[in-house]
C-alpha cells in the first residue's frame, strides 16, 4: 500500500501533507503560500534572484533579462508545482 502511494506520489508530482511546501488554494488554480520553511526559502530565493538579475541586466540587456527571467520562473513553478499539496487543479472552496 505504502509503495504504491509513493509511486503514485512520484509519478503525479502530489505531494502528502508530510512532504508539501505548500497548500494549494481553496478557490482557483495553484498554491497559496508556502507551509513550510522550504517553500518560504524557495519563494526567498526566487525573489532575491529576480532582484539580482533586474539589477544586472535592466536597462542595458532587457533581452537577456527577459529569458533569465522566464527560465527563472519556469523552475520556480514546476517546484511550486510538484510541492503543493494535492497538486494543482481547479477548486471550488472545498477542503484543502
Amino acid at each position: 500500500m505504502m509503495m504504491a502511494r509513493r509511486q503514485q506520489t512520484e509519478r503525479y508530482g502530489h505531494e502528502t501533507e508530510a512532504r508539501a511546501w505548500w497548500r494549494a488554494k481553496r478557490y482557483g488554480y495553484g498554491a497559496d503560500l508556502p507551509i513550510a520553511w522550504q517553500g518560504w526559502a524557495v519563494m526567498l530565493a526566487y525573489v532575491a534572484l529576480m532582484g539580482g538579475l533586474a539589477l544586472l541586466f535592466v536597462p542595458d540587456r532587457l533581452l537577456l533579462f527577459a529569458a533569465a527571467a522566464l527560465a527563472a520562473t519556469a523552475v520556480f513553478v514546476i517546484i511550486v508545482a510538484r510541492k503543493t499539496r494535492g497538486g494543482w487543479r481547479w477548486r471550488w472552496g472545498e477542503e484543502v
